[in-house]
Formats: structure tokens, C-alpha cells, sequence
């Protein structure tokens, strides 16, 4: 299992899902904002909004909520207290991880942030200490549902995309799409013409390389994983960790 699998990273990861709704809710809330707020509060003008109303009602997000947080980027201050932040380091087994937040307290998310890699066993780098492992890309994910894989490949090539990887040999399997930053709104209105809107539209970052790591390491470093993904003001996490399945399903047993 890669590192990039975010998807399939939570779905052996997570256990008590319904537990988490909460800090997930919070965390597409602030997406919503920010995207309402640094670009037009109308979705069909504004494909980063478009993306994250995408990915709310995708996480079951109640409509009042989406609601309310697109009024908030208008109506009150709070959005403008919301920072952009990205920290980088190297976590357990030496994996490269960057690590974007919203936060509304940069001292206290840099602390909490650090603090994590400090318990296990990491070090957090400065800004680009890490990025060089990892290519800045555009991405979509599919359900499996929504075609066979050389059907998506097909798709995907005619939308404008680089790379299709598919995983569907379960229910929680799907279709990751890649293409360059810039082509990124045009292959999503391409695949969302041809397939429907994706699960995930968004600016991401894909290892170019991983880094192998063995069944001692790998409980720490999904502990670590855990960590920051708990954390509120955490949005997203790149890793370039290998992990075998069949530690993969020791670990999760």
C-alpha cells in the first residue's frame, strides 16, 4: 500500500468512522470558506469551491452546513483568520510527509504539528525540506463504480489526464486520476461531462518515490498518520511510505 492511497490509507487506518464525522465536517467546512473567500462564492465560477461542496456532499455533509459555511466566508471576519499553512518533515522509517493545514492560530498549529513529529520519532524540516520527493499534481478520484479500468483510461486520456491508477478489487477501491496542475479544472469538467462529478478534484502531491517500510515501523507511523489527521486545523497529508498488504492486514487485523 503506497502513501498516496489517501483512500485507502483511511480505510485500513480508521476504525468508529461515525467518531470522526465531527472533525471531518470541520475540516470541509473550512475548505468551503476558504475557497468562498479567496475566489467567487458562485461554484460554477469557482472550481477549488466546486471541488470542496463536491467533497462534503460526497462525506454525507448536511446541506445547512455547506450552507453555512459559504456564509460565512461572506458575512463575518472569520475567514480572513483562516492562514494557508504547509509544514513539512520526515516522520517514522524516514518517510517524507508534508503536512497542509487551515488555521486560525498559526503558533499553536506549528506546535501541535512539530509535537507530533517529535513523539514518533520524526523531525520537522523547513518549507521545501521534503517537496522535492513529491510532484505537484492534479487530482480526481473515481469510485470503482464508475467504469472498468481500461473504460476510465479511455476517459482519462481523452479529458486531457497523464496517468489513471485503478484499485478495484474491493468496494473501497477506485480510480486515481493525475494530470498536470494547470489542466486540472480542464480534464475535471472533461471526466465530469463524460462520468459524472468525481469524489476528489483537487491540487495534490504524488510521491515520486516511496520508501519501504517493515511491520515495527509501520504501527508507529500510521499512529503518527492518525495523529495529524485528528488534528482540526490538518486538511491533508502526503507520505511516501510502501507498506506490503499483507502487513497492511496484520496491522488492521
Amino acid at each position: 500500500m503506497a502513501g498516496h492511497s489517501q483512500f485507502k490509507n483511511i480505510m485500513y487506518r480508521k476504525g468508529g468512522q461515525d467518531a470522526k464525522r465531527a472533525r471531518l465536517f470541520t475540516k470541509l467546512a473550512r475548505e468551503i470558506t476558504v475557497s468562498c473567500k479567496v475566489g467567487s462564492p458562485d461554484p460554477d465560477a469557482n472550481p477549488r469551491l466546486r471541488a470542496a461542496i463536491g467533497a462534503a456532499k460526497q462525506a454525507s455533509m448536511p446541506k445547512d452546513n455547506i450552507e453555512r459555511a459559504m456564509a460565512k466566508a461572506i458575512s463575518t471576519a472569520d475567514a480572513d483568520a483562516l492562514e494557508e499553512l504547509r509544514y513539512e518533515g520526515y516522520g517514522p522509517g524516514n518517510v517524507a510527509v508534508i503536512v497542509e493545514c487551515l488555521s486560525d492560530n498559526r503558533n499553536r498549529t506549528a506546535a501541535e504539528v512539530r509535537a507530533a513529529f517529535n513523539k514518533h520519532g520524526g523531525s520537522m524540516g523547513e518549507t521545501n525540506s521534503v517537496a522535492f520527493n513529491f510532484a505537484r499534481v492534479g487530482y480526481l478520484r473515481y469510485p470503482a463504480a464508475a467504469g472498468d479500468a481500461e473504460a476510465m483510461l479511455d476517459a482519462a486520456i481523452e479529458a486531457g489526464a497523464d496517468d489513471v491508477v485503478s484499485d478495484v478489487d474491493d468496494e473501497e477501491g477506485g480510480h486515481d486520476i493525475y494530470c498536470q496542475p494547470d489542466d486540472l479544472n480542464g480534464v475535471r469538467e472533461a471526466m465530469t461531462a463524460a462520468l459524472g462529478e468525481p469524489e476528489a478534484a483537487r491540487l495534490d502531491w504524488r510521491p515520486q518515490n516511496t520508501v519501504p517500510v517493515d511491520e515495527d515501523t509501520a504501527g508507529t507511523l500510521l499512529k503518527f498518520l492518525d495523529v495529524l489527521d485528528d488534528n482540526d486545523d490538518v486538511q491533508r497529508v502526503a507520505a511516501n511510505y510502501e507498506i506490503a498488504d499483507d502487513v497492511m492486514q496484520r496491522l488492521s487485523a
